[in-house]
C-alpha cells in the first residue's frame, strides 16, 4: 500500500536522489482507505526513467553476507569481479570469462573501515556510512565477539528469519542510527513518520509473517537485544513493545528488495557488444550454458541482496496490470523507476507487487498472494473486470502457490 509522504518527502527526494535526476511524480492523497498514491507531473514516454531514488536507509540480509555475498556496506554494489562472482557461485575457481574488460568492478577504489573492517566500494561510500549511522554501529575489535549486543542482535535475527530473506533487523538498527547521530533528530523521526502505518491487528499480521507461528515470544527477544544495543531517549517509543512492533511493521511493509551482481553487469555489457555472428552466437551459448550451470550448483541465490525505505517509491500502489516498474540497473541501491507503457500527466503511477507469472494466475490467486504478504485486496482494472470469475483457483495453482509465493516474490524484489 502507499505510503503518507508531503514535504518530507519531496526534500528527500530533492536531496538524496542518484545525480541530480529530475522526478516526473509527485504523490498525492487519495483516500482514507487507499492512502497516497504517485501520480505523474508530466507526460511520461514508454522506457522513460520517471525517476532515480536512492533509499533513506538500506541494509544487507544478514545470511546473504554470511554467505560470502560481498557487497559494499552502504550503496550494497556487489565487490566481487564477475569473474569471481560466476567462480564463486559454480563452485569452480579455474572458471575464466571472456571479455574481462566488460567488468566494471573497480577493486582499486575499494576501502575498509579501519576500525571494524567492513568493506565500501569507494571512499565516497565510506564516508556517507560515517556520517550517517556507521559511528554508531561500528564494532571495532569487537567484530567477532559473540557477547557485543549487536551481534547477539544479529544472531538473533538469523535464528528466527532464514533464507529467503526479505527483511533485516539492520534495517531498524541503521535507522536507530541515523537518528542518534544527527544533528536534526526531528527532522529524520519526520522522516521515517512517512512511510505508511499499519492498525495493530495488521501488525501482529506481518510480523507473523516474518517471524513464524512463535512471533510474539520471538518479537519480545528481539526487542529486548535492540533495546540492549541500541537504545536512544530521542526515539523511546520505538523501543516499547508497541512501538517496537510498528517499527517492525514498518520495515516488513515498505522495504523494497534490493539486488546487485557483478556477473549481471557483465553479461548486459556483454550484450551491448558489437560483435561478428560467429562470436555472438559462442558467447551466447556460453553465457545461457553458465547460468544453467549455476543454477544447479547455486539455485536462485544469484545476488546480493538487501533491503532499503525508498519514501517517492513506497508511495507507488499496486496494480496487476502496471504501467511501470522498479530495477537496479548501476549495480547499487539507487532504484530506477522506468515507465512501462506511456503515462500521462496526472495518472497514477503503479507498480506490481507479484511477478510476471503470479500476474497470470486467476484474480483468486493473486489476490490470495497480495492479501497475505502486503494485506489488502487488489481493485485494479483487471482485478474488476475479473470480479464475477469463481473465486477458486485451478488444480495446478492450487498444487504450486505453497511452494512458490515466497520464492517468486523474492525473485521479483531483487531483480537487477
Amino acid at each position: 500500500m502507499a505510503a503518507a509522504a508531503g514535504d518530507v518527502c519531496g526534500a528527500v527526494v530533492g536531496s538524496r536522489a542518484g545525480a541530480g535526476a529530475a522526478v516526473a511524480a509527485e504523490a498525492r492523497f487519495i483516500s482514507s482507505a487507499k492512502g497516497k498514491g504517485l501520480f505523474a507531473t508530466k507526460n511520461i514516454r514508454k522506457g522513460e526513467t520517471v525517476f532515480v531514488e536512492r533509499p533513506v536507509v538500506s541494509s544487507q540480509f544478514l545470511w546473504n553476507a554470511l554467505y560470502n555475498y560481498r557487497a559494499c556496506d552502504h550503496c550494497l554494489r556487489a565487490l566481487e569481479t564477475a569473474e569471481e562472482n560466476a567462480q564463486r557461485l559454480l563452485g569452480k575457481s579455474s572458471l575464466v570469462l571472456p571479455h574481462p574488460e566488460q567488468c566494471s568492478i573497480r577493486k582499486d577504489l575499494h576501502q575498509q573501515c579501519p576500525r571494524c573492517q567492513v568493506t565500501y566500494c569507494s571512499a565516497e561510500c565510506k564516508q556517507a556510512a560515517l556520517e550517517q549511522y556507521h559511528q554508531v554501529l561500528c564494532l571495532g575489535p569487537s567484530r567477532d565477539d559473540p557477547t557485543h549486543p549487536l551481534n547477539k542482535l544479529q544472531e538473533a535475527w538469523r535464528n528466527m528469519h532464514y533464507p529467503l530473506e526479505t527483511s533485516s533487523i539492520m534495517l531498524m538498527a541503521r535507522m536507530v542510527a541515523t537518528v542518534k547521530q544527527a544533528k536534526d533528530k526531528e527532522w529524520w523521526i519526520k522522516v521515517f513518520s512517512q512511510f505508511c502505518n499499519k492498525t495493530a491487528n495488521e501488525e501482529e499480521e506481518i510480523v507473523h509473517k516474518l517471524l513464524g507461528d512463535k512471533f510474539k515470544g520471538q518479537l519480545e527477544l528481539l526487542r529486548l537485544l535492540f533495546t540492549e544495543a541500541l537504545y536512544d531517549e530521542h526515539l523511546s517509543r520505538w523501543f516499547t513493545p508497541e512501538g517496537f512492533r510498528s517499527l517492525f511493521a514498518l520495515v516488513g511493509t515498505n522495504g523494497q528488495g534490493i539486488g546487485t551482481s557483478s556477473l549481471s553487469q557483465w553479461v548486459h555489457a556483454c550484450d551491448a557488444l558489437d560483435l561478428p555472428m560467429l562470436q555472438r552466437e559462442e558467447l551466447d551459448a556460453f553465457i545461457d550454458q553458465l547460468y544453467k550451470d549455476i543454477e544447479k550448483e547455486s539455485g536462485e541465490f544469484l545476488n546480493c541482496e538487501g533491503s532499503g525505505l525508498y519514501v517517492l517509491q513506497s508511495c507507488c500502489n499496486h496494480s496487476c496490470i502496471p504501467n511501470a516498474e522498479t530495477s537496479f540497473p548501476e549495480n547499487n541501491f539507487l532504484l530506477h523507476l522506468t515507465a512501462l507503457e506511456d503515462i500521462e500527466a496526472g495518472e497514477e503511477i503503479c507498480i506490481s507487487y507479484l511477478d510476471c507469472c503470479q500476474r497470470e494466475r486467476s484474480r483468486h490467486s493473486r489476490n490470495k498472494i497480495l492479501r497475505e504478504n502486503y494485506l489488502f485486496t487488489c481493485s485494479c482494472p483487471k482485478c474488476l473486470a475479473q470480479a464475477d470469475d469463481a473465486d477458486v483457483t485451478s488444480d495446478e495453482e492450487e498444487e504450486g502457490e505453497g511452494e512458490t509465493d515466497d520464492a517468486e516474490l523474492e525473485d521479483e524484489m531483487t531483480d537487477v
